[in-house]
């Protein structure tokens, strides 16, 4: 079953969207939080219309290769506060209106009436992302991982932004547990694949500089995966 619901807009590359999608089956172990687990959100036109595919030397960024898991702000779950339920509808009320700055605020006083709040925190760290705030989203899914280590999402957007700072290892490291917890996580595999042809890439042009002479058949996989990865941006 497939449903159309709101989302909060988002500025960034790669996580633009107005679609949803129906929600993906967690893991045993994931499923004790599954009713907290935000609702997945597949990106749309955003790369269609910034990413075509021209002959480059270097990949494109990889926070354009990386998809994040968005919250939805709606009142979707037997198990959401009324008052929690209130916060999260402002919020989102705000933030399409362009009023960024006062959503973050309406979520950062409904925590600190509910600091353990799942998906206040969830989304507060989505808003930073989209706000340019890394470091301080990092922190707050590097929190979330640690109070919630059966959930997958939280893995998933931390990988977005370890790529994003091109962290790739650690990336693929966080993408790996994801799909652990939850192996059916379709938006942590495919950003897996992305961030497998970025390490590919990175050995290739590593293979290349440590090369005493020039190799053909190396320059031919380094533009075959330079290729994929502008590909890949260009169908998103």
């Amino acid at each position: 079953m497939h449903e159309r619901l709101e989302v909060f807009e988002s500025a960034a590359e790669g996580v633009v969207d107005a679609q949803g999608h129906e929600r993906e089956r967690g893991a045993p172990s994931a499923r004790k939080h599954q009713q907290e687990a935000p609702h997945r959100v597949r990106p749309g036109g955003a790369h269609r219309m910034r990413s075509v595919y021209r002959p480059s030397l270097k990949p494109p960024p990889a926070t354009t290769l990386m998809r994040l898991r968005l919250p939805l702000l709606l009142l979707f779950t037997l198990a959401t506060h009324a008052a929690r339920a209130d916060d999260l509808a402002n919020a989102q009320r705000l933030w399409l209106a362009g009023q960024k700055t006062q959503a973050v605020e309406q979520i950062e006083q409904a925590l600190k009436r509910t600091p353990d709040e799942l998906q206040l925190r969830f989304a507060l760290g989505v808003m930073q992302m989209e706000l340019g705030q890394r470091a301080q989203a990092k922190g707050i899914f590097t929190s979330l991982t640690q109070d919630f280590p059966d959930l997958a999402d939280p893995y998933n957007n931390l990988a977005v932004l370890h790529a994003a700072g091109g962290q790739l290892d650690e990336a693929k490291s966080a993408l790996e547990q994801a799909l652990r917890l939850q192996p059916d996580h379709a938006q942590a595999q495919e950003n897996l694949g992305d961030v497998l042809v970025r390490l590919a890439l990175r050995a290739y042009q590593q293979a290349q500089k440590a090369s005493l002479t020039p190799s053909e058949a190396l320059t031919e996989k380094i533009s075959r995966t330079l290729a994929l990865t502008h590909s890949a941006v260009s169908t998103r």
